[in-house]
């Protein structure tokens, strides 16, 4: 059997137990000793400053929300500072409204009643008028009558009639 088909055993077998074959030489002290040293060098010159300016970054993150938050509220209080102006402005102005339609409705009543007034005056006047022409026209007419009867008279009886 070749060394490959040895090789191939052997895996085979630590799979089938479950096991990880690690040799314990000096290169995994060399290799520790690496890692430690470049932890020793990396840490203060790259992870601390890293660290620094994710917890930087993290602080104005936070600060800037607790802003949006403060500015949140100020809005939040003149909207609603707004809302009650706007508002008492609406009801003053309903009020205004009422009183100028009122004061309108009382005027157009003042000159109806002026209105009704004078057309009542003036009917009352055209009666009169027409009244006083109708009895002129009767005492007329009576007159006129009493001509045209002795007329007729005269002519039918074929003399001339007294009154």
């Amino acid at each position: 059997m070749s060394l490959l088909g040895v090789s191939i055993l052997n895996a085979e077998r630590s799979l089938a137990e479950g096991g990880v074959n690690v040799d314990l030489d000096l290169s995994l002290f060399v290799q520790l000793g690496f890692f430690l040293v470049l932890l020793f060098v990396l840490k203060p010159a790259l992870f601390d400053p890293m660290m620094k300016l994710f917890e930087e970054r993290e602080r104005r993150i936070e600060g800037t929300i607790a802003d949006a938050k403060r500015e949140d509220e100020k809005s939040a209080k003149a909207l609603a500072k707004y809302e009650a102006i706007v508002g008492k402005a609406r009801q003053e102005g309903a009020t205004e409204r009422d009183a100028i339609r009122a004061q309108g409705m009382k005027r157009e009543a003042e000159v109806m009643a002026k209105v009704r007034a004078e057309t009542s005056a003036t009917l009352d006047a055209g009666r009169k008028s027409i009244g006083d022409a109708a009895d002129a026209a009767r005492k007329q007419l009576e007159t006129e009558a009493q001509v045209l009867a002795r007329q007729m008279a005269t002519r039918v009886l074929g003399r001339e009639v007294s009154s």
